[in-house]
């Protein structure tokens, strides 16, 4: 078969499987042309989940007349000029694909009027533009999407199913751009109704019409700067956890994007604080120069590479960090940051060692660190003026919970739990102080991995030796293993050397043998913290309250579940009917 060149209709219907999967891709690149067109309305209307019929209006600066038949061609664009453009693009859009390809797998209209033309034009299919009637703005109808390519349409799901895929979209496109006000209609049924939101008070509410109150309600507002980023927004507070990664937005410039770098390090500043198996909540917008990140990396425009990613990663994760790590108990945290290593919390406590006589605990401590941890006095007095945010302990029980009574009301603390964040955190604080400490091993064991990994492992041979591990290139692929850290097992440290490859990958770093040390400290602090039918004396409670609201993360267990419960004075009075 002879080369020939394909005609332009079957170029742009082969383009259109890479920007048009479903009725959800077409929402968002007419969503996101709206926003480039700097539109401060976009109304989008859909029949039948979008397989019968999208129409989105906006009023932005519109099309000139003479420029709509070039709109729907292929690869024209008014948003790049030329190569150096696509170094610091500024706007959603920018490959000049999208409307041509819709166009060629569907009914397709546009009708525009430009800012400075005294009327609307439309134009149909190959017809030439025709008068209309438009205010400023666009206004473009997809109707019968995929009508001529039967392959595409039987691949198309149900109407539910099609409408759940447009509404995600329209919320994510919704919370990239607060000030723009937007509308939602399914089959004539309004659904959304957002006014601007130029603020935090408005964007945070449209935040809970679109990912629910409860979010909002359980949320810690994060604000940091440095090195030239910025990262605001909010995360979830670790015991508000999804079984699905459905609630994770992040937004680069304005753009939704998810990326492998910013999920690890995003997975890592959740770690200690999130129970096996469920996945973190997060809304975040991260702004850069442009010049510092490629959009140009997938036709979906959905991944990313940063220029410099090893600063873009240490930033978020010491961020949300930071922020996770000031969730002791009794305090709502937030963070803000002015330097990449510099970040301070909201509520910095004195730190104390416990004063709690439990056998358990002592022998842990002892069989670590050869020495018992010191006591201090605590004072278990309710009459002092300044009530802690835990307040007093009152009593026990069941032998189970310790009831307190602070400025707002009744404070409810599972002990165990408690104890066993505050053993958990004192444990890591003095591994740490001593580094990570390797031994040989007796046998030294040799690593399969690939070409490319040893030429990994040879630019980060210095990370290895930090995390104590000690290996030597012994053939084009294979690893041999000489040291490893001290408490961890032989029979896992294959894998985990693979898994520090796969980091320096994706993120130019790891914290895998940190994560394996963290994760046998807490089992040792499971096992040292004071347990269930323990009878406790009031000092003891207090002693608890007090070390608690001096330890970072103690909101919640080791696993992730909470702690302690606050019900406050009006709670109990709706409890017993008061004031009715």
């Amino acid at each position: 078969m002879s080369i020939r060149q394909l005609p332009p209709a079957l170029i742009n219907q082969i383009a259109a499987g890479e920007v048009v999967e479903r009725p959800s891709s077409v929402i968002k690149e007419l969503m996101e042309n709206s926003l480039d067109a700097g539109a401060s309305t976009v109304d989008v209307q859909i029949a039948e989940g979008g397989i019968r019929q999208i129409q989105i209006t906006d009023d932005g600066q519109g099309i000139p007349k003479d420029e709509l038949s070039l709109a729907i061609a292929s690869h024209a664009t008014s948003k790049i000029s030329e190569l150096e453009d696509l170094e610091a693009i500024h706007t959603l859009g920018f490959r000049g694909e999208a409307l041509a390809s819709i166009a060629s797998v569907s009914r397709f209209s546009i009708t525009s009027r430009h800012q400075a033309a005294d009327h609307a034009w439309s134009l149909n299919g190959g017809e030439s533009p025709a008068p209309a009637k438009l205010q400023q703005g666009t206004r473009i109808e997809v109707r019968d999407l995929f009508f001529n390519v039967p392959a595409r349409r039987k691949f198309l799901r149900t109407e539910k199913t099609e409408y759940s895929h447009v509404e995600q979209v329209f919320r994510r496109i919704a919370l990239s751009q607060p000030s723009t006000a937007f509308t939602f209609s399914h089959n004539g049924k309004s659904i959304y109704q957002l006014p601007p939101a130029n603020d935090e008070a408005g964007l945070l509410k449209r935040v809970g019409t679109l990912f629910g109150k409860e979010f909002t309600s359980n949320s810690i507002q994060v604000e940091a700067e440095a090195a030239g980023l910025a990262l605001r927004g909010w995360v979830a507070q670790p015991t508000y956890s999804r079984s699905q990664a459905d609630q994770q937005y992040f937004y680069i410039n304005g753009r939704m994007i998810r990326d492998k770098l910013v999920v690890h390090a995003v997975r890592q500043a959740y770690a200690d604080v999130l129970f096996h198996g469920r996945h973190p909540a997060f809304m975040l917008y991260l702004t850069l120069d442009p010049s510092r990140v490629d959009v140009n990396a997938h036709p979906a425009k959905h991944e990313v590479r940063f220029r410099d990613g090893r600063i873009v990663h240490d930033f978020l994760f010491k961020t949300l960090h930071s922020v996770l790590s000031g969730t002791t108990a009794g305090e709502q945290p937030s963070v803000k940051a002015d330097g990449l290593l510099g970040f301070s919390s909201t509520y910095s406590p004195p730190q104390s060692q416990s004063s709690l006589n439990i056998r358990e605990a002592v022998q842990t401590y002892q069989t670590l660190y050869g020495e018992p941890p010191p006591a201090p006095a605590v004072s278990d007095s309710p009459n002092n003026e300044d009530i802690p945010p835990l307040g007093y302990a009152l009593a026990q029980l069941m032998g189970v919970y310790i009831l307190a009574q602070n400025s707002e009301g009744l404070i409810i603390v599972d002990m165990h739990a408690a104890h066993e964040r505050i053993t958990y955190e004192r444990l890591k604080q003095q591994y740490e102080q001593d580094g990570v400490k390797s031994q040989p091993l007796l046998v030294p064991e040799r690593i399969a991995v690939s070409s490319k990994d040893i030429a990994l492992f040879e630019e980060n041979q210095d990370l290895f030796e930090s995390l104590g591990l000690r290996l030597d290139v012994s053939g084009p692929e294979s690893l041999l293993l000489r040291e490893a850290p001290a408490l961890l097992h032989a029979e896992n440290l294959p894998q985990l050397v693979r898994q520090v490859l796969d980091d320096c990958h994706t993120a130019g770093s790891s914290n895998k043998i940190h994560e394996a040390l963290n994760e046998l400290l807490s089992t040792m602090a499971c096992h040292g913290s004071v347990r269930a039918n323990r009878q406790l004396a009031v000092p003891e409670m207090n002693a608890l309250l007090r070390d608690m609201e001096a330890t970072e993360r103690s909101g919640q267990c080791n696993h992730g579940r909470p702690t302690w419960v606050q019900i406050d004075m009006n709670d109990l009075d709706r409890l017993f009917d008061r004031g009715r």
